[in-house]
């Protein structure tokens, strides 16, 4: 059988106070939450980075409290995606990754660009947007210098090694579901977000060597948690995405992709406000190591 690609499961963001004393022990300083989350999962979603430009010192003391082997997702900055709706973004491309995100090194995992639920599938506009994005950490490095005055005294546009960027687009509007779409994704490398909600296209198209899933809860959004019939489903689904394959059960938009020897899948639940993610994500995680399913 063909080796199959990494399956990672995580969740959607870390510092939640209701966690505190269910799935944070009680008592945990607030400091170590990172470092606990990180031994149970193998991937975790940065969310701060979506609504502000963060620090390169924040990103360093992350990348200092995981263990090797672990990588975060990183959120593009909702400036760029809801507020310049992906449209003359050169200079907030630039600071966003002069933030720091490179500080991260290996740690540095797939980038999540989500766009709001009234944003309209532009053809021309989603093709400059792809074309920009940097395909690796040195060019990252190379457009962070770029940054404005916004930045002066607290930018890192330098990279440890030059590494390939993953990126991942997360729509929410029905006119992103058309082959045009499909193909852009796919001429660009660029992983298009199976979101799991009725409130949006569930799109299960394979547009890169990665897959990307956030889980927010299929019957009511971030309220609905995953019984274990859902993450069976959920776990043959990876394990096929994982082996090349796409799932027969799933919207396409787009042309069936051949079959190909593996893909890396990446999962994060993001449900019932938060309070059932690491639950349910534990539990897709021992059905995943179980081999029967």
């Amino acid at each position: 059988m063909a080796r199959r690609g990494k399956i990672r499961v995580g969740v959607s963001g870390w510092t939640y106070s209701p966690w505190r004393g269910a799935f944070f022990p009680r008592g945990l300083p607030q400091r170590d939450e990172l470092a606990f989350a990180a031994r149970h999962f193998s991937s975790i979603e940065i969310n701060g980075t979506f609504y502000r430009l963060q620090r390169p010192e924040s990103f360093a003391r992350w990348a200092q409290a995981v263990p090797p082997g672990f990588v975060f997702a990183v959120k593009g900055s909702r400036y760029i995606s809801h507020m310049l709706r992906a449209g003359a973004i050169d200079t907030a491309l630039a600071n966003f990754f002069a933030s720091g995100l490179l500080r991260l090194g290996p740690a540095l995992g797939p980038l999540l660009w989500q766009f709001p639920a009234r944003f309209h599938f532009d053809p021309a506009r989603m093709e400059r947007f792809l074309a920009r994005l940097p395909r690796d950490t040195e060019a990252a490095a190379q457009l962070a210098r770029h940054h404005d005055s916004r930045l002066a005294g607290h930018a890192w546009t330098e990279t440890d090694a030059r590494r390939p960027l993953r990126h991942a687009v997360e729509i929410r509007h029905e006119s992103f579901a058309v082959p045009a779409f499909i193909d852009l994704l796919r001429a660009h490398g660029v992983a298009l977000v199976c979101a799991d909600t009725v409130d949006w296209p569930r799109l299960m198209d394979v547009t890169a060597d990665f897959i990307y899933c956030r889980l927010h809860g299929s019957q009511e959004l971030y309220r609905s948690g995953y019984d274990r019939t859902a993450l069976r489903a959920w776990a043959d689904r990876a394990r096929l995405w994982a082996a090349g394959r796409t799932p027969g059960d799933g919207r396409l938009a787009g042309q069936r992709r051949a079959p190909v020897r593996r893909r890396d899948v990446f999962v994060y639940f993001d449900n019932t406000d938060k309070m059932r993610a690491p639950g349910d994500a534990q539990a897709l995680m021992r059905r995943l190591a179980d081999a029967t399913g």
